[in-house]
């Protein structure tokens, strides 16, 4: 004996019921650029620790340049998709005139994100040293 309903998104789970639970886009869409807008601000906040680490070192640090350059175009980016999103989440997804623009937007910003991945990689690669922050001596038991 097969069954002849399915649970598919916005269905109940009730065989004999009718009632569909309708999936808001709009809300949908809210929430995912919310939750994006947090690990966004994690990031931002992991990169601002890195660029005072990297300032407190100084130009004699070996990759102190790099490092800079890059945590500034991150940060940059960072602030570019934080806008984008709170753009995407106030545009109504269920106007089909702003559906093109909203589409647009989120595949911006998913470049951005890319992009922004790739250069924190590159980040944890030239990473800052621990070995040139402290002076000589500091936290060393002498006995």
């Amino acid at each position: 004996m097969t069954a002849s309903w399915s649970l598919r998104p916005g269905k109940t789970g009730n065989p004999g019921s009718r009632t569909e639970n309708v999936i808001n886009i709009n809300r949908y869409a809210t929430k995912k650029s919310v939750a994006e807008s947090m690990l966004d601000v994690a990031l931002f906040m992991a990169n601002a620790a890195q660029l005072k680490a990297v300032l407190e070192q100084g130009p004699s640090f070996q990759y102190y340049a790099v490092l800079t350059a890059f945590i500034t175009i991150s940060l940059f980016f960072q602030t570019a998709i934080g806008i984008l999103l709170i753009l995407i989440a106030r545009l109504n997804l269920n106007d089909v005139g702003k559906q093109q623009r909203l589409d647009l937007l989120n595949n911006i910003t998913t470049i951005l994100v890319f992009i922004t991945v790739i250069v924190n990689i590159f980040i944890t690669a030239f990473g800052v040293q621990k070995t040139g922050l402290y002076p000589s001596g500091y936290g060393r038991r002498i006995y």
